[in-house]
C-alpha cells in the first residue's frame, strides 16, 4: 500500500480501575479512541492487558478460573473495537487481552484497521507470572500488517526484548513498531523502555510503547502499575538527538500525540550516519525463521 509522509499516532495511557459493568469499561475504550480521533490520529495504542481490572468481577474464584472468565469477555471487546475502527476512521492496535483460541489460552490483541478489516497478532514469550499464575501459552504468530500508512508489526511487552523479532519483522518492511505493555516496577518498565529504544535504532524504525497505570488491591498478579508511554525513533541527524520524539508523564492517566515521517527512514536507510541494516554482517550471522 501507498504510505503517507506523515503518520500521527495515538498513545492511551489506559487508568486501571474497576467498572460497574461490561458497558461502563466498553465506554471507557469508546471515550479514549474518541480521545485520540479528536486530534485527527492515524493509529490508537492500547496497553499490553488493559482489561485486567475486569479481574475484580471475578476475585472470588481462582487465578486459572477467573482468567478464562475474562477471555470469554474477548468476543465483545474485539466487536466493540471493530465498530469504533470505522466509525472513528482509524487504525486501532488493541493492546492485549486473554483469549481461548483453540482451546488454549493466550495473550493475544488485533490490529482493526478503519477500513473494517482486522488481523491478531500473539505474545510469543510468556512471563514467569502468566505461566504459573494464570497459565497462557506462548503464542506461534509473528507478522506484519499491512496498513493504509505502511507496514507495522506488534510484540507484546516481554517480546520486545528479544532482538530477532524485531529484525524478522523489519526484512519484512515494517516501519513502525507498536509495544503494547503492562510492568509493575520501574524495573520491568525499565527493561521494556531501553529495548524498544536499541530495536529503534538498530532497526531504523520507529517504536511505540503504551502501558497502563493505577492500583487495584486484592486481585492476584494485579495490584500496582508502572508506565511512561513514549514514542522512540533511530538516533541520527534527521531525528531527535535522543531518539525520543514524544513521552507521557509518568504514571498520570493520559493520552500521547505525536507525528512520525515514515519517508525518513528510507532516507536513512540510504544516507545516515551510519547504516545498521544495510552493514549488516550476514556472511558472519543472520537472523532465521522458522
Amino acid at each position: 500500500m501507498q504510505t503517507t509522509k506523515m503518520v500521527r499516532i495515538g498513545v492511551v495511557q489506559w487508568s486501571v480501575q474497576t467498572f460497574e459493568n461490561l458497558e461502563t469499561f466498553l465506554q471507557q475504550i469508546k471515550n479514549y479512541v474518541e480521545g485520540v480521533n479528536n486530534y485527527n490520529s492515524d493509529f490508537v495504542l492500547f496497553p499490553e492487558l488493559f482489561n485486567l481490572s475486569l479481574l475484580s468481577w471475578f476475585k472470588d474464584e481462582s487465578p486459572q478460573h477467573s482468567i478464562i472468565a475474562l477471555a470469554q469477555l474477548a468476543g465483545d471487546i474485539k466487536a466493540c473495537f471493530q465498530d469504533l475502527a470505522v466509525a472513528n476512521n482509524i487504525n486501532i492496535i488493541s493492546g492485549s487481552m486473554p483469549e481461548l483460541i483453540d482451546g488454549k489460552l493466550l495473550n493475544v490483541g488485533y490490529v482493526f484497521r478503519r477500513d473494517g478489516t482486522h488481523e491478531r497478532y500473539e505474545k510469543l514469550h510468556i512471563t514467569p507470572d502468566e505461566a504459573d499464575i494464570w497459565k497462557v501459552n506462548g503464542g506461534q504468530q509473528l507478522k506484519t500488517f499491512e496498513t493504509d500508512c505502511g507496514k507495522v508489526g506488534v510484540l507484546i511487552c516481554y517480546d520486545v526484548e528479544f532482538p530477532e523479532l524485531s529484525r524478522i519483522l523489519v526484512e519484512d518492511g515494517m516501519d513502525i513498531l507498536f509495544v503494547p505493555f503492562l510492568t509493575d516496577t520501574e524495573y520491568g518498565y525499565a527493561r521494556v523502555r531501553h529495548c524498544a529504544q536499541a530495536r529503534a535504532i538498530e532497526n531504523e524504525c520507529y517504536v511505540v510503547i503504551g502501558g497502563s497505570v493505577g492500583f487495584i488491591a486484592g486481585i492476584p498478579n494485579l495490584d500496582f502499575h508502572y508506565a511512561q508511554s513514549a514514542v522512540f525513533t533511530p538516533c541520527d541527524f534527521q531525528f531527535p538527538v535522543n531518539g525520543i520524539k514524544a513521552e507521557a508523564t509518568p504514571n498520570t492517566e493520559m493520552i500521547l500525540i505525536a507525528d512520525v515521517d515514515v519517508d525518513l527512514l528510507q532516507e536513512l536507510h540510504n544516507f545516515g550516519s551510519v547504516k545498521n541494516l544495510k552493514d549488516r554482517r550476514r556472511d558472519v550471522i543472520d537472523v532465521i525463521r522458522r
